[in-house]
């Protein structure tokens, strides 16, 4: 495998007038905040992050997934970042606080 971890970071924009996205509420400047973290830290060669069309995450937005594990993160603002990389990316210790627990969405659904 080329890379340990992978970011995806929803940069999706919708038409003004549909739902949220992620890409409206600071997407780019997250792909940047990773990507600079990532490079001041030497970590850009073993560690790779990018921008990704929609995650399907947009109620939780902004939305990153770090692969190979397939957690998904939510309402992640640019002051999460150096947390994120060092908590999950170097010590495999995800951020709890910013995961989106899919389940409770389902189960939400499901009961009403």
């Amino acid at each position: 495998m080329k890379f340990k971890k992978h970011i995806f970071i929803c940069t999706n924009q919708r038409k003004e007038g549909e739902r949220n996205s992620c890409g409206e509420a600071c997407g780019m400047e997250l792909v940047k905040a990773f990507k600079k973290s990532l490079k001041d830290k030497n970590l850009n060669e073993e560690i790779r992050a990018q921008r990704a069309g929609c995650l399907d995450a947009c109620d939780y937005g902004p939305s990153v997934v770090v692969y190979p594990e397939g957690i998904y993160y939510g309402g992640v603002q640019t002051t999460d970042v150096d947390e994120i990389i060092r908590e999950h990316l170097l010590n495999n210790r995800p951020v709890q606080r910013l995961i989106i627990d899919f389940s409770k969405e389902k189960k939400s659904e499901s009961e009403s």
